[in-house]
């Protein structure tokens, strides 16, 4: 039996809900981002008019008022599009169990089992209507056999479109589709398939496996899964979880740094973060790794395996300056910095002691920490820092942790790649 997968994407789901709160900016050009004075971030979303208008998802605030003079930036207020996201995960539940998130707007539903509700049609012009009516948002459903075509459907007609994909239309819906719109074609693999003449979907169906393997490794048979239709990935329980692979938090700065002392500042304020979510989740972290991106838009990553597994900051970030004293050259001024902790391990799991490592001082300095978690949990992020802070309000103002911004969960994260090796064997 063929399954039955949705693909619900919530429309303009940042601005929308902001729409909602703030009604007098209807029928002007509106996007949600970071503060366009402190120069923190992108453009996460946009109205249909700011669209219009030239504004995109992920393009710099900087350049969305170049294109829109008359745009209204919002800032972000992940609390409150996580509630929405979170009943609107309420709705799908009572269709079904087996959802699965992908980011907080985007949620596959296999409704297989659900027929004494409908078909997948039916099903999805009842969720889009009680989506519409409970919640004041709209959203655009893909109907498929499987969940890469579904998530084409949801992107194909919209706003509030439902499409159906199905066997008997498959190549005339999707296959005519630029090669860029299946999911993971990014731009250094558009372009790779584009000099070998492979422009749409249907191009790359058509493709043989082993020069698309050729071209673009494994990623490459995967793809040709993709465009035929023979994706046979599950979709999760809408309690299930992926797996940390690791936690790490990054910032455009208000300023360029352009000492150590500015970039030490800005560290010691991710490495807190870091630790503090390391704890809360009940890792600790064997490798510290850096991104630096400098006001040019360069970018770099380092990492270095620490000798002990840790969760605490002063570890963290030293290791963190090390890594950048150690391969920066200051040509250029730095916009944007990163820190993350990654080969995570279990918070108790047993590790040989080092005969060189002061374990009475590691344990005090993770003791400070949780006692710092401890007070800010209850007073605030402000109300206790380090003394570094204090020689740069302004770059020290950064809440990493509660300011971080929620990204879309990634499609490999639980490791199904069902139907490709049947692919590479056919």
């Amino acid at each position: 039996m063929n399954r039955v997968i949705l693909h619900s994407d919530m429309n303009h789901f940042y601005v929308s809900v902001e729409l909602l709160h703030n009604p007098h900016l209807r029928g002007k050009p509106v996007a949600v981002g970071g503060d366009p004075e402190a120069r923190h971030g992108i453009v996460l979303a946009k109205d249909p008019l700011a669209k219009k208008a030239g504004v995109q998802t992920g393009m710099a605030l900087w350049q969305a008022r170049q294109v829109c003079p008359d745009i209204i930036f919002l800032p972000p207020r992940m609390d409150l599009y996580l509630r929405f996201s979170r009943m609107a995960r309420e709705i799908y539940g009572e269709y079904t169990d087996l959802q699965e998130s992908f980011g907080a707007d985007e949620c596959w539903l296999d409704v297989t089992d659900s027929g004494c509700m409908g078909d997948g049609f039916q099903i999805a012009q009842k969720i889009s209507d009680r989506i519409k009516k409970e919640l004041g948002v709209t959203v655009s459903i893909g109907v498929s056999w499987n969940k890469i075509f579904a998530k084409l459907g949801s992107d194909y007609k919209k706003p509030d479109a439902i499409t159906v994909i199905n066997k008997e239309n498959y190549k005339s819906i999707v296959w005519p589709l630029p090669v860029e719109d299946l999911l993971y074609v990014g731009r250094s693999t558009q372009k790779k398939l584009y000099n070998w003449g492979i422009f749409t979907i249907g191009d790359l169906a058509r493709t043989d496996p082993e020069l698309l393997q050729r071209l673009l490794g494994k990623m490459g048979l995967i793809l040709s899964v993709f465009a035929n239709g023979e994706d046979q990935t599950p979709v999760s329980a809408e309690d299930y979880h992926a797996p940390i692979k690791s936690i790490g938090n990054s910032t455009t700065t208000p300023r360029d740094l352009v000492t150590v002392e500015d970039v030490k500042i800005v560290l010691y304020t991710l490495a807190e973060s870091v630790s503090s979510r390391l704890r809360d989740h009940n890792f600790k972290c064997q490798v510290v790794e850096i991104s630096v991106r400098d006001n040019e838009l360069e970018c770099f990553t380092r990492q270095r395996k620490i000798q002990l597994p840790t969760d605490v900051s002063e570890e963290i970030a030293r290791t963190a300056l090390e890594l950048f004293v150690e391969n920066y050259d200051w040509k250029k001024p730095i916009r944007s910095i990163g820190v993350r902790g990654s080969n995570l391990v279990d918070a108790i799991c047993p590790v040989q002691l080092n005969l060189f490592v002061d374990e009475v001082k590691r344990e005090k300095l993770r003791r400070m920490d949780v006692a710092v978690d401890v007070i800010r949990g209850r007073f605030g992020h402000s109300s206790i820092q380090r003394g570094v802070m204090y020689q740069d309000r302004i770059l020290s103002a950064l809440n990493a942790k509660e300011d971080h911004t929620v990204h879309p969960h990634g499609y490999f994260e639980k490791g199904n790649q069902v139907g490709i090796q049947e692919r590479k064997l056919g």
